[in-house]
């Protein structure tokens, strides 16, 4: 099954969030802390904490970080109380967003979020006006060049939902939510490593966007992201390099 150039986008979408790795360290932490609020702080018994921990080692982020914030979260050391609320849109021309946040004061995240919408050429909608353009999934994306038919056998019998190789030659694995963690420990085991990996909320179609169209568009997006209770953004929006 072909699809648009999953690589290009992944590598640009890794970049960026490189450059803005202390924010990601601040964001991080959060979903660290409420992962073990709400399912205690082992990863082994926690697959959210795990998956959470696990996007903290990716951006190199130093082990007494992740282990205070645990401890935040189960209590041990004090913490900020977090509320997990989703926000819904429609960026330039029509394209999808859901911005998922983590805030202790809904009052100020929603102004910020409906006031970033406004300011670059969105508008945000009711609950459950997009929604429905996204699947929740575990998705991992596996290098050009990878052996397209030993990933697919060994996904296959991991308990992969599918398995979609891209135009460009990536390859593309999605799971159940809940079976994320598994299939990607099996993949491992296998000598398979993803390059990317996450429980995500997929778009089912996508807008591509090219020239002023895609500024426009990427600066809706970064206005989103800067903003300190927003923890991740999904999009039916493609940029074209």
């Amino acid at each position: 099954m072909a699809g648009h150039s999953k690589w290009a986008n992944i590598q640009h979408r890794k970049g960026r969030q490189d450059e803005k790795r202390g924010a990601a360290f601040s964001k991080i932490a959060k979903e660290i802390t409420v992962a073990a609020k709400l399912g205690g702080g082992d990863p082994g018994f926690n697959p959210r904490l795990r998956v959470a921990v696990d996007k903290a080692k990716g951006v190199n982020m130093p082990k007494d970080k992740i282990d205070t914030a645990i401890k935040k979260g189960t209590g041990e050391l004090e913490g900020v109380d977090y509320v997990e609320i989703r926000y819904e849109g429609y960026g330039i021309g029509g394209a999808a967003i859901m911005v998922d946040c983590l805030t202790d004061n809904k009052t100020r995240t929603v102004a910020e979020v409906r006031h970033a919408f406004n300011k670059y050429g969105g508008n945000m909608g009711t609950d459950g006006c997009v929604a429905f353009q996204f699947k929740h999934c575990g998705q991992m994306i596996f290098a050009p060049g990878t052996d397209e038919a030993a990933l697919m056998d060994a996904a296959i019998e991991a308990g992969a939902d599918d398995v979609n190789t891209n135009d460009d030659g990536s390859i593309e694995v999605l799971t159940a939510p809940a079976d994320f963690i598994t299939v990607k420990d099996a993949l491992e085991a296998a000598g398979f490593k993803p390059e990317f990996g996450e429980v995500t909320m997929k778009p089912e179609g996508e807008n591509e966007f090219t020239g002023e169209d895609a500024v426009r568009m990427q600066k809706l997006l970064d206005a989103l992201e800067n903003l300190d209770d927003v923890q991740e953004i999904y999009t039916t929006a493609v940029m074209d390099d």
